[in-house]
């Protein structure tokens, strides 16, 4: 099962050709990221300033204002030409080379039209500026070593902003190690102590299995991997001898613990599970496969890390991105704003540079030279207990879909204080084939949650998780206003049993997985217990009430330009109202997903004893039961503070 795309771009049909000796599974090879990269790097000379220090993308500004957005378009696509120089040895032709020379003197010049931004207390800058640092250290041979004195000197400048500065306390912490780390290795004014500090904050949101939450709260998705696991991997490269050799073991060893969970985060068409914050820079996700790699801290066969990377970027080719221009739009495949966040600028996206991290592993590497090897998803159906972010995945051989069941990552700040849900973070469920609803009015979207509705019909958020446990095909979380749900897995199919203590009569609603397209709206169906969306190739949502539903009604909820996937979007619901007799409210419901033609949505049924114990039979037979008494699950506990 693949996501709807369009035929390769015209501006991608110079790739090589496909060699499905070396990779059977993708076709592609080293030669297809080069060719690549190049089209992104080509593609950004329209729109450089004069003094080549920025590249002003159309698109719609950030929060930080074009200046800072300038900046952004310079320091990522030099991550980029980085990576695509130091791994050509630097026979790249000094055209790429000369370009970002001058573009650094420019930007640095304090007096000059083009001058960066400062790197100052909590600004954009600072995001910047790491980049540029790894950049500057990646490609030192060909570029630092033969800048002038004078441009040097403004650039040590310029980075030495960070010192003594004041810094988010998230990923951002690491902005600051790698930069001054930059500083040191560059004989330029430093802080060990600022180095030191902010990896030792690294430590504080370390939650095992190779998971880390981005700053204090729940706040897992792919910085984990994209930024806490990629940078300290690359200050160790800047740092070299002067980086502690068992800090930089323990990095290593959390880094192979999560590739061998990351794998399993990439559908067989190559597309990630699409949640959390970020997803514009798209193929970013495949960073830490070729940190792992780089660093000799990866559990994957060489061939496997590259049939995962080199499928995601694919992907994302043969759906558009980078567009006709050679740009990589805000959006996941087409332009789609509600994808972003206020900090997202025009290039923005090109935090997608980490995805050609693997360029800097030498040609007769065996990433590079060994046969593709199949990714988890291409041979057998897969269910993985995440404790550390409160996940559960579950993938399916024969529509190549893999699926996230979330109890566990809110993305909310630490109690007390509050926030509104993001539907890249409140969702039950996330996948490799569907993005949430995004409607223009905050928290209305219907998928994967289950919402108390107010008398005027607005639903109720899932607000601060706290998570109940995840053992084996379970996962379990209470949210909301005393909401206890409780996840069982199967091949394509999840079973949720929710309790929810409301008053009589309260009306509910529970949704199932949105499918969208960007030809035409996907058709759906509707009974008094249950609802079905369908796509043209086959891709089904289906959602069916097993217990707790029986005055409750189907129904197919449809959007229009509110899902990255398509613009045309249906979710089925389900609606019904809780006990009459004031006693809880006990709800159970199969949710599926599935490109498989021959899965079948009936069959399923629930039982429930005098104690509110739950025995549930999924479509193919196989019986589970939930337990009240045994939460919370005992195996990867995880407990708010």
């Amino acid at each position: 099962m693949t996501a709807p795309h369009m035929s390769l771009p015209e501006d991608l049909t110079h790739l090589p050709p496909s060699d499905h000796c070396l990779s059977p599974l993708t076709g592609w090879t080293r030669a297809h990221w080069e060719a690549v990269a190049d089209r992104l790097l080509d593609g950004l000379v329209p729109y450089a300033s004069p003094g080549l220090a920025q590249y002003r993308l159309p698109g719609r500004a950030s929060h930080s204002g074009p200046l800072s957005d300038g900046l952004e378009g310079f320091a990522r696509s030099f991550l980029l030409a980085a990576f695509r120089i130091a791994g050509s040895g630097g026979r790249v032709g000094p055209a790429l080379i000369e370009r970002y020379a001058a573009g650094l003197a420019a930007g640095t010049d304090p007096y000059g039209e083009e001058r960066w931004p400062p790197v100052t207390d909590r600004a954009q800058p600072m995001v910047e500026a790491a980049s540029v640092a790894i950049a500057l250290h990646e490609s030192r041979p060909w570029l630092w070593d033969h800048l002038d004195d004078a441009v040097r000197g403004r650039v040590a400048d310029w980075l030495g902003g960070f010192v003594g500065a004041d810094v988010n306390d998230s990923n951002w912490r690491l902005f600051q190690v790698i930069a001054e780390e930059f500083l040191a290795s560059a004989g330029a004014p430093y802080s060990r102590a600022e180095i030191d500090a902010g990896l030792a904050r690294l430590e504080d949101w370390y939650r095992g299995g190779g998971w880390y939450t981005d700053g204090d709260g729940r706040k897992f998705d792919y910085y984990n991997g994209w930024a806490l696991h990629l940078y300290p991997v690359l200050w160790a490269r800047i740092a070299g001898p002067r980086a502690d050799a068992e800090l930089v073991a323990r990095h290593r060893g959390r880094l192979r613990e999560f590739l061998a969970t990351h794998q399993h985060f990439y559908g067989a068409d190559g597309a990630p599970v699409h949640q959390g914050r970020s997803l514009t820079y798209r193929f970013a996700t495949t960073a830490p496969l070729w940190a792992g790699a780089l660093a000799d801290a990866t559990p994957l066969p060489p061939g496997r890390t590259r049939r995962l990377a080199s499928g995601a970027l694919r992907h994302f080719a043969e759906r558009g991105a980078p567009d006709e221009r050679g740009l990589l739009t805000l959006g996941w495949y087409r332009p789609f704003l509600p994808a972003t966040q206020r900090y997202s600028g025009p290039a923005s996206p090109y935090w997608a540079a980490k995805a050609f991290l693997g360029l800097l592993l030498p040609e007769s590497h065996p990433v590079w030279t060994a046969p593709e090897e199949p990714a988890p998803v291409d041979t057998a159906d897969t269910t993985l207990a995440l404790p550390g972010p409160g996940w559960l995945l579950h993938s399916t051989a024969a529509d190549g879909l893999v699926r996230l069941v979330n109890h566990g990552s809110d993305r909310l700040p630490p109690p007390p204080a509050t926030a509104a849900d993001s539907p890249h973070y409140a969702r039950l469920a996330y996948s490799s084939a569907t993005a949430p609803e995004t409607p223009a009015t905050p928290g209305s979207g219907p998928d994967n949650h289950l919402a108390l509705l107010a008398p005027d019909g607005t639903p109720s958020p899932r607000g601060r998780i706290r998570p109940l446990g995840v053992r084996g095909r379970r996962a379990a979380s209470r949210y909301g206003d005393g909401i206890d749900t409780v996840s069982v897995v199967h091949g394509p199919w999840e079973i949720r049993v929710h309790r929810v203590d409301v008053p009589p009569g309260t009306p509910v609603r529970e949704g199932g997985w949105p499918v969208a397209d960007d030809a035409e709206p996907p058709g759906g169906a509707a009974g008094p217990d249950w609802a079905r969306t369908r796509r043209t190739d086959g891709l089904t949502s289906a959602l069916v009430g097993l217990h707790g539903w029986g005055d409750g009604h189907g129904a197919v909820v449809r959007g229009a330009g509110t899902n990255a996937y398509g613009h045309h979007s249906a979710t089925p619901v389900l609606e019904g109202r809780a006990g009459r007799d004031g006693s809880a409210l006990l709800l159970v419901t199969l949710v599926m997903l599935s490109g498989d033609p021959h899965t079948p949505h009936t069959g399923a049924s629930a039982t429930v004893d005098a104690d509110g114990n739950v025995g549930i039979r999924f479509p193919d037979g196989t019986l589970e039961g939930v337990r009240w008494d045994e939460l919370p699950y005992s195996s990867g506990l995880l407990r708010l503070p």
